[in-house]
Formats: structure tokens, sequence, C-alpha cells
């Protein structure tokens, strides 16, 4: 039977036949109702639309959009140090912990543990650049560029535990389903490659706590939610998955099958108007066929010249970090990049030991990040952000069953004051903003919460985090919901 003829039959019997019970009714009355709702919904839908650089209206959610007015970055890379780096082993020195380390100190901040005496970094502190910025041993390759970080020594959070801190940091919300900050900037700008995912989060191993809600598009439309990649493997067929067709048909072959499945998939989606689930899974099936050339491309750092991968380095944080550039260079809008699974920079013992360790897998590699984004050109268009969900205490945590080994040496979770940095894309390089007190323990100058972290991304977007709204279930929603100011200290 000729492929035409038969898809024909079968899209008749699927428009005939009712697939629910909500389809039935839908159907048989109520269907009125769902017409009018879905124009409404259909006219929103363009109205909170952006619009081509032509100035025409589009459909295709990932075509590149312009902002609400003209945004020094262009894309973003995110390296989420996950489980909580310590701000006072990094990039906050702090000479009063060498005074008093060992000694109790007056403090009565909520923590997750407890926590005893003050315990001052094993690392040493050192002045970089025209700058002087302090930065610790752990971060030197960073510290060569830190006339181009602008570090911000005052962010807080709400709540000294990860899950609702990495929700707050990724997503605006500690509680409730929001979309993500990679979902927000995909949906305020599309995306500049239509052949590869527009927001990409990178984690080697498996899933962080709280896993794909990280990035999820919550209430936006499906098409929005970033796509994960292991990054563990480095073969393309193990990097990505289903990257090669299986079945061995060619190229023209897969497209006549894709284009049926299209067909099949049109039919059903007019009588499921306004059905985002529905969207996003069309628009996958079609980024998948375009991905396998160019993916296959994007993600081969073999291409990059010898000195460049020696410049970065050869650990799997290094290979994700060069990947990174690769993407940014290729119009992807937003890139996350986790340290590994779960939550490795969560040191609650044996700070010194694993701080180590982490810094090594990846500071080379951030370092030269910087440096090659600045070379070609990229970095005033690139924001990069560094940061976990909150910081370390600068007090030593007291042994508990099942918390620590008991070697009081390590740090709890900080929520009240931690350090994040931000390089390119419109900031002030060689820059401090802020300061916690003179342990470490509180942000006490120019405080920064991650809602005016979020307000000051958008900004240099291109955006009015005020204005960049969708509306869901009868109200305005945003990425700062009512919170959130620029943070205009920082913007060069």
């Amino acid at each position: 039977m000729d492929i035409q003829l038969a898809s024909q039959m079968l899209i008749r019997r699927l428009a005939a036949t009712p697939s629910s019970r909500r389809e039935f009714l839908r159907r048989s009355g109520i269907g009125f109702g769902s017409l009018a709702m879905a124009s409404m919904l259909a006219d929103e839908s363009l109205r909170a639309d952006a619009t081509l650089s032509d100035g025409k209206q589009h459909l295709n959610p990932m075509s590149p959009k312009k902002p609400q007015f003209p945004g020094k970055a262009k894309a973003v890379i995110h390296l989420f140090m996950n489980g909580g780096p310590s701000h006072v082993d990094t990039f906050d020195p702090k000479p009063a912990l060498d005074k008093l380390h060992g000694q109790p100190v007056p403090n009565n901040l909520r923590t997750e543990r407890e926590t005893g005496a003050a315990y001052r970094s094993p690392f040493k502190f050192q002045k970089y650049g025209q700058s002087g910025i302090e930065v610790s041993e752990l971060f030197s390759h960073v510290g060569e560029m830190i006339d181009d970080v602008c570090v911000v020594r005052s962010m807080h959070a709400n709540v000294p535990n990860h899950e609702p801190s990495l929700m707050l940091m990724n997503c605006g919300d500690a509680t409730l389903v929001r979309p993500s900050v990679g979902s927000w900037i995909t949906y305020g700008l599309g995306s500049e490659n239509q052949n590869l995912p527009g927001f990409i989060a990178m984690c080697p191993g498996g899933y962080p706590i709280k896993g794909s809600e990280n990035w999820q598009s919550g209430f936006l439309p499906g098409a929005f939610q970033g796509t994960y990649v292991d990054t563990k493997n480095q073969e393309i067929e193990k990097l990505i998955a289903n990257i090669r067709n299986a079945s061995g048909i060619n190229r023209s072959e897969q497209r006549r099958q894709l284009d049926l499945l299209k067909t099949l998939n049109i039919q059903h989606q007019e009588a499921r108007q306004q059905d985002t689930e529905l969207e996003a899974r069309l628009q996958s099936f079609e980024l998948a066929y375009r991905m396998q050339m160019e993916a296959s491309e994007a993600f081969d750092i073999s291409r990059e010249p010898k000195a460049t991968r020696e410049m970065y380095g050869d650990t799997v944080q290094a290979k994700q970090i060069l990947i990174a550039r690769r993407l940014v260079e290729r119009g992807v809008r937003y890139i996350q990049l986790w340290h590994g699974q779960g939550q490795p920079w969560d040191s609650h013992d044996k700070i010194e030991e694993n701080h180590r360790k982490l810094a090594g897998e990846c500071s080379q590699a951030i370092g030269a990040l910087l440096r090659d984004l600045k070379q070609r050109g990229l970095l005033d268009s690139t924001l990069v952000i560094w940061g976990g969900e909150f910081g370390r205490t600068p007090t030593v945590e007291l042994p508990k069953p099942g918390a620590n080994a008991g070697t009081n040496s390590g740090r709890d979770h900080n929520h009240h004051g931690f350090t994040m940095w931000l390089a390119g894309g419109g900031v002030k390089g060689g820059h401090i903003h802020g300061a916690t007190d003179e342990l470490g323990f509180q942000a006490v100058e120019n405080k920064v919460h991650v809602h005016d972290l979020h307000a000051t991304i958008l900004h240099l977007l291109g955006f009015d985090h005020t204005k960049l709204t969708y509306r869901y279930a009868g109200r305005d929603f945003r990425l700062t919901d009512v919170h959130g100011n620029v943070v205009h200290d920082i913007i060069a």
C-alpha cells in the first residue's frame, strides 16, 4: 500500500476516535468552550511572544527574538559548583580566621548542622592583576584573568538546605514548580542556531540533586526545557544518545519517515490546541533530526587544535568547558555546566582534600575559557557565571553520625553570605561588589539576593525582569516573582 494512502487512513481513524473521556466530552458539547478558550490563549501567546528581527510574528518558539532593549550579553555559560563551594577558601579571604582559629566565636545564625570554633582556610591567597583582587591558590588560573571578573562577595539566599537552594538559584522559587533561568532566557530570546538546543545542561556521571527540575520549563512551553547531556563519555555516540540512526537507513528515507510522523502528529495536534507538551514533542523530533549533523561536529573537541586542548587540560571538566565554548560559538543561548553527579562540592568533612581535588579538575579550564573567549572576541557578548547554591560556614562542622567522618575538618552550609562571580557580558572586570562580615558568616555590605542576581542577568541580556512575563493560571508570572533589583554597580 502506498505510504501516503496508509497515512491518510490512519489519520482519519485517529480523528474519528476519542482517546479519552475528556476527549469524548470535549467533542460532545463543551468543545465550544474549548474552542473559545483556545482562541483566547492563542491571542495571549502572540501578545507574549517576541518578534523576529524583521518585526514579523513567528510560530517557531526557538526562533531568534529581539530583547526589550539592547543587551550587552547574548549568551550565558553558568559554571555550577553544585554542593556549595566555600567562599572563605576561594574568593573571600578572611585574615580574622587565622587569628581566631580554634576559638569559639559568637554566632546566632541558623545553619543546617551544629558548628563550633572558627576554622581558618588551609589555602593561601594571592593578589592578582592590576585590580589586586585576592584569590585562593585553588583558583590561581581564574586569578590570572581576575581583571575581567566581577566578584560578588555579598550573595545570600533563604535556607541552608540543598534542594530549596538549588531551586531558588535555578528557578527563582525554593518550593514551587517554576521555569528555570535558562528556560526564561530562551523564551525571551530564542536561539541563534536552530540545529542545536537553545538550552543545554551538562553534568558528567548523572544528575545533580533535584535532577531535571534544575533545568525544567515549568509552565512555559516544553520547547524551552533544557537538554541534558552526560559529558562523562567523550565518544559522540555515547555523549549524545541516538545521534546515529541505528536502523541504517539513509537520511532521505529517514526524512520521509519523519514527514509521515509529522503529518500524523499535526493532525493529532489540531484537535488539541495549545497542548504545549505535544508541541514540544513535535519540535524535539525535528531538532533531533537536524542535530545529527551539527551536534556531532559541535561536541567533538578533537577538532580543536592541540594547543587549545592543552590550554584547557585533560579532565572531564576541561572537556565539557571546551564544549561550552564551541556551543556558544554556534549560537547556543544558555549552557549550564554542573561539576558532577549529586553534590560534589558539599565538603562537610576533609575540606582541604576535597576542595583541592575539585578545583584541580576545573580551575585550569575555567581560566582557559575566559582567556579563550576574550581572544576570540566572544567575552563581551558571553556572560560567564561561577558559583554554587550557597557557601560554607567559617566555623568547623561538629562531628555527627551520618553527617561527616568526625575529623573536625569540614564546613557546614551557609546561605547567609557567600560568593559568586561574573565575567564578560557587560559586567565590570577587576571589581569587588559587597562584603561579608569579618569572619565571612553573613553578607553585610551591598547585599545581593538570588532574586537580584536573576534581575541583573536578565538586564544584561536586554530584559526588564518585571516585564519578561508569561500568563499562567490567570496571573503574569516572572523569574523574580515579586522580588529583585538590578545590581547596577556591577554593570560596566
